[in-house]
């Protein structure tokens, strides 16, 4: 009962100061809290910056405050791995995310009739926008690592066991918190929910957080490059047109390849290899 104060203490204090800062910047951007924040909710690139700027600091302050000062956490107990091995263990991540990523487009070119056509642009358009749309994503799959494979993660862990701690907060608790996305579909809830898993086990091996925030940026950023849809938002890519086939439940359909059955093999077959590598750790 303990842990799990703790962890909703975390969480509303996070959600407070994250809710703070989005309603300054509402306030300074728009003249207006009511009309700032009427304008996020819009699914674009703002909006994905801006929410996720302001979840890294409120989460940020959050850990700090909850972890660090009343919990006495040390670092290596979060999983903040120095700085080499943090280095390393974002390199991995980012490849095995971007990898499970073009595991489940390129099937689905295979396997459910989806395809790419040329769009208007040129290469040095494409890698431009390309670049900004990583730069975009960081900050909100940061914050989701923090939030939910932070503090959470490490209390429930000790309470009771780490096996349900994945399941309950880095997976279910994670697929609620995108419940409210464009376009999501139980079997797409069902991937958010297995992904977080991923990313918790990812978490627990080698560079900790960083590795899982790797593996995050990884996955978004692929399926963004590639014009696919991010857990239903849309990102628009010069160059390339990425259109979704039949069935849905293989493709994804319009919320991108996370509501397809192939998303799901590729999911799993990132988890069984971050499961064997997080016998490798050493924090």
């Amino acid at each position: 009962m303990k842990a799990i104060g703790w962890s909703v203490a975390f969480m509303l204090l996070g959600m407070s100061v994250s809710a703070g800062i989005l309603s300054l910047w509402a306030q300074l951007a728009y003249g207006s809290v009511g009309e700032g924040l009427m304008a996020l909710l819009t699914p674009g690139p703002e909006q994905v910056l801006v929410a996720g700027l302001s979840q890294l600091l409120g989460f940020a302050f959050a850990t700090w405050f909850v972890g660090f000062r009343k919990l006495r956490l040390g670092r290596s107990q979060l999983r903040l791995a120095p700085a080499r091995t943090g280095f390393r263990g974002f390199g991995v991540g980012l490849a095995l995310g971007g990898g499970a990523a073009a595991l489940a487009l390129v099937s689905a070119v295979l396997l459910a009739s989806s395809h790419w056509s040329r769009d208007s642009g040129g290469a040095g358009d494409y890698l431009v926008q390309v670049g900004k749309t990583f730069l975009v994503l960081a900050p909100a799959a940061l914050s989701e690592e923090v939030m939910f494979r932070g503090v959470p993660l490490v209390l429930i862990s000790a309470a009771l066991g780490r096996g349900s701690a994945l399941v309950l907060v880095a997976g279910l608790v994670f697929a609620l918190f995108h419940s409210l996305n464009p376009g999501v579909t139980p079997l797409g809830m069902g991937n958010i929910a297995l992904a977080g898993i991923f990313l918790g086990v990812a978490f627990y091996a080698p560079g900790g957080l960083w590795t899982a925030f790797g593996a995050h940026l990884g996955w978004n950023a692929t399926l963004a490059a590639l014009d696919a849809p991010v857990s239903g938002l849309p990102f628009d890519i010069p160059l390339l047109d990425y259109c979704t086939g039949a069935p849905v439940w293989l493709s994804g359909g319009k919320f991108g390849p996370e509501g397809g059955l192939l998303a799901t093999v590729a999911v799993t077959a990132a988890l069984l290899v971050t499961l064997r590598w997080a016998r490798k750790d050493s924090i």
